[in-house]
């Protein structure tokens, strides 16, 4: 899967997806998984639950099914940015978050948080 079926899987779930992402200069895989992790940010500071848990099945098919640039690009937009946007969560509002992400983007955030620095 590359950016543009990442952006049809998106569509599914916001059909102005396409419209906010044809703001952005160049489409690209960074430019759609940044603007999907903004959505997902807002979807937890709202507690949309409903809409968020979908959110994550999407983003773990993307990468699941992605080519390499997509799967860097979530690795290094939504995965990198995932601490900060849990933080201030409520301990069970967290792990429900957590509880709905796969075991290979669970793996991915383990690498960024334990390795860093080394």
């Amino acid at each position: 899967m590359n950016y543009l079926q990442a952006v049809q899987e998106i569509k599914e779930l916001f059909p102005d997806f396409e419209t906010e992402l044809n703001e952005t200069k160049s489409p690209n895989s960074y430019s759609v998984i940044r603007t999907f992790t903004e959505r997902i940010k807002n979807m937890i500071r709202q507690n949309d639950s409903n809409l968020l848990f979908k959110s994550l099945q999407k983003i773990d098919k993307m990468y699941l099914h992605g080519d390499t640039l997509l799967k860097n690009a979530i690795e290094n937009t939504f995965i990198y940015s995932l601490d900060n946007f849990t933080t201030f969560c409520s301990k069970e509002y967290r792990q429900m978050i957590f509880s709905h992400i796969s075991s290979d983007l669970k793996n991915s955030y383990s690498r960024q948080i334990y390795n860093h620095g080394i």
